[in-house]
């Protein structure tokens, strides 16, 4: 239960203003139709968020121990940094597949989007960390969910009211203290 926890908390705060919710947003402010944008979140949350954990679990697997322990200190620090600096909304994104329906459409914007990203990447972080893989899983899922739905119910007025810079430092100190705990882990 403590890997879904942890994996919750720690990406539905660092979504907060990235760049996938704002992509939330242009989606809603365009098509105004959230069901299906918000299947697509789904479908597409779960399927990155799958591959990423599956990477996380077998670096687990082929490096050593203590390295990985090392590894992740490093990944949950560099994630603090990398929250603090905002992301800005790619319209293009919004567009890709735009001709190939809405749910269609979503997954592919939101799965581009999610490459490389910082949810994706402490996916990865997580996965390599906590057991069982499923829970680290639906747990990053459910974080990018709990995020994003309300964008695209709410739309634009909801977003003019939550206060990015404070969600961008709560995640930033979340994903330190991550690091700083595993790093007492570490030397303990």
């Amino acid at each position: 239960m403590q890997a879904f926890l942890v994996s919750l908390s720690a990406v539905a705060l660092a979504e907060i203003g990235d760049k996938t919710q704002l992509l939330s947003l242009t989606l809603a402010a365009k098509y105004r139709r959230p069901w299906p944008i918000c299947i697509g979140i789904l479908a597409a949350t779960l399927a990155n968020h799958a591959m990423a954990g599956g990477v996380g679990a077998l670096l687990a697997q082929w490096i050593a121990p203590r390295a990985m322990q090392w590894a992740v200190v490093v990944s949950f620090i560099a994630m603090a940094a990398w929250a603090l600096i905002p992301d800005q909304a790619d319209a293009e994104d919004a567009n890709k597949g735009a001709g190939h329906g809405l749910i269609v459409a979503t997954i592919i914007a939101f799965f581009l989007a999610e490459m490389g990203d910082k949810t994706q990447l402490a996916t990865v972080a997580l996965a390599a960390q906590y057991r069982p893989l499923w829970q680290v899983v639906v747990g990053t899922t459910l974080g990018m969910m709990l995020a994003n739905v309300p964008v695209v119910w709410l739309g634009a007025r909801f977003a003019a009211h939550i206060p990015l810079r404070t969600a961008r430092i709560t995640a930033a100190l979340l994903f330190l203290a991550l690091g700083l705990w595993n790093l007492h882990a570490l030397l303990a």
